[in-house]
């Protein structure tokens, strides 16, 4: 694995990665100090705002290709953290991932995870990691909706049963480090139906909502919320009482949103 390019904004840093074998990967270094870096070539979950399986799934990436996306960077930037957030299902490379999140918690390095859920059994094995935070992506509370968010998925009380069961059995503070991630977009999942149901879900388990802002991608013909659409579906979720937090500066960037990893490399 070798760094053939970099990408930069005025927020981030985007490196691309070649493999032994000819495939491209990038990791985004977001200037909080934070790497976020992928697990896959390519992604089969579809996402249908997502642009980073937008040529298809290749492979898992190995154990070493995981953990070289950090060690080809440790020495040159100030990382204090990883985000297993990047280009791949992280569930679907469950056993690869959970020795990476190991070799970087002994590092001393704070690590969280987001995940879409797919399939079951991987995504169990990640709510047992020795993770700093794991975002569960839900994206819609609607099944119907979340049919048109995800080509493959798995129905959502099915996942937040798998949590609540590894909670039961761990500690009332391990219940901070689960949150709900929830993309906004435009005439999709901004309507009030939707986020009254993230709002009464997230308030029934007790979790954070990371409210994201979409960046939008060539050719999926979906629209970004304005920032005032944006703030007021903030304020809806918070008249009920649920902590939010907000994409920050480094997240709403073209080089680092979610779903944009592949993009800048495809419109060089």
């Amino acid at each position: 694995m070798r760094i053939v390019q970099e990408l930069r904004s005025p927020l981030n840093r985007l490196f691309i990665y070649e493999t032994h074998d000819g495939y491209r990967v990038e990791s985004v270094f977001y200037k909080g100090e934070r790497l976020c870096i992928s697990t896959q070539v390519g992604c089969p979950v579809g996402c249908a705002f997502c642009a980073s399986g937008s040529k298809g799934f290749f492979r898992n990436l190995s154990f070493d290709e995981i953990v070289a996306q950090y060690e080809l960077l440790k020495g040159k930037l100030p990382i204090k953290g990883i985000a297993i957030a990047g280009i791949g299902e992280p569930a679907l490379n469950a056993m690869n991932v959970k020795r990476a999140v190991d070799y970087f918690r002994e590092k001393g390095l704070k690590v969280t995870i987001s995940s879409t859920g797919y399939p079951m059994e991987g995504f169990k094995e990640l709510v047992k990691l020795n993770h700093n935070g794991l975002t569960l992506s839900v994206h819609a509370l609607k099944e119907e909706t979340r049919r048109k968010i995800f080509k493959k998925m798995e129905r959502l009380e099915k996942l937040l049963q798998v949590i609540e069961e590894h909670l039961s059995q761990s500690s009332s503070s391990r219940r901070k480090k689960f949150q709900l991630g929830y993309l906004l977009i435009k005439n999709l999942n901004d309507d009030e139906e939707n986020l009254r149901l993230l709002a009464e879900t997230a308030l029934k388990h007790r979790f954070t909502v990371m409210l994201m802002m979409y960046n939008e991608v060539e050719g999926k013909g979906l629209k970004a919320v304005t920032k005032e659409e944006y703030e007021k579906a903030f304020l809806f979720l918070r008249s009920f009482g649920v902590r939010v937090t907000l994409s920050n500066r480094f997240r709403i960037d073209k080089l680092g949103g979610c779903g944009t990893l592949t993009i800048a490399r495809r419109v060089q």
